[in-house]
């Protein structure tokens, strides 16, 4: 009998935290918890929510090379022109929409801060 996944939860190592925290809330992310060491004032952790997405980010023990980053999250969205137009009105920089045959609804590129792709999408 194979295993059954209940949940998947992406886990990135990024440079700072509340720098992250800050970027994934204009895309809808609250904090569910963070971690912050005795004698610190910086979160090392936080685990972020938006409705069935799950986003934990942690401090890297080491610089986070934006070359490096080899995964693409994909983040649904109910309307991908009002939620770029958003983005944009925000200061971010979120690429074109295009249509490709997978994705009918739209999609459109955004970087994070540490390098990571997220595509967001609208089915």
């Amino acid at each position: 009998m194979a295993a059954r996944t209940r949940s998947l939860v992406a886990f990135a190592h990024v440079a700072d935290v509340q720098r992250s925290i800050d970027f994934y809330a204009d895309l809808g992310f609250k904090v569910g918890n963070t971690v912050v060491p005795d004698g610190q004032s910086a979160p090392v952790w936080a685990w972020l929510q938006s409705e069935k997405a799950d986003l934990m980010v942690g401090l890297a023990d080491c610089p986070v090379d934006a070359s490096l980053q080899a995964v693409l999250f994909y983040l649904y969205f109910d309307d991908i022109a009002h939620t770029r137009a958003a983005l944009v009105e925000l200061g971010h920089s979120p690429g074109e929409i295009k249509y490709p045959f997978y994705m009918p609804g739209g999609e459109c590129r955004l970087e994070d801060p540490d390098g990571y792709v997220l595509m967001l999408a609208q089915i």
